[in-house]
């Protein structure tokens, strides 16, 4: 008896966690400026939107160019030192990531990282939806 509702917890347990996952799991790290020129869009300033909540991706992500323009919702899952805030923030593809190789899924602009995540170290695990 003891055995079942043991399974039953953990069951529940696996079951809650997998509940709040809806998108997929990727990294994240921030990037400095300057960020223009981007490969979206050169120059042009008002390629960036409201609170500067824009990102770069890496090539999973880029589609040849297509990703310029999307809109992704996302969080921080995890990192070290247990950095994440907890809220999403929606953010704008605007560049190529600019590392050779880029060391996350995502790289995201300083402000975007703050939005969602400490300062305590420069990759977190995050949850990203189109």
């Amino acid at each position: 008896m003891a055995l079942l509702i043991l399974a039953i917890l953990i069951t529940a347990v696996i079951s809650k966690e997998a509940y709040f996952v809806h998108g997929d799991i990727g990294t994240a790290s921030y990037y400095n400026p300057p960020y223009i020129p981007t490969k979206c869009d050169g120059n042009r300033e008002e390629q960036f939107p409201p609170g500067n909540l824009f990102v770069a991706v890496s090539e999973g992500l880029w589609d040849n160019g297509a990703a310029c323009g999307r809109r992704y919702r996302l969080r921080c899952l995890s990192g070290p030192k247990r950095p994440c805030k907890r809220r999403t923030i929606d953010v704008k593809v605007v560049d190529f990531c600019p590392f050779t190789p880029c060391p996350s899924t995502i790289m995201l602009s300083r402000d975007a990282f703050a939005a969602i995540a400490h300062k305590h170290g420069r990759k977190i695990n995050i949850e990203y939806i189109q």
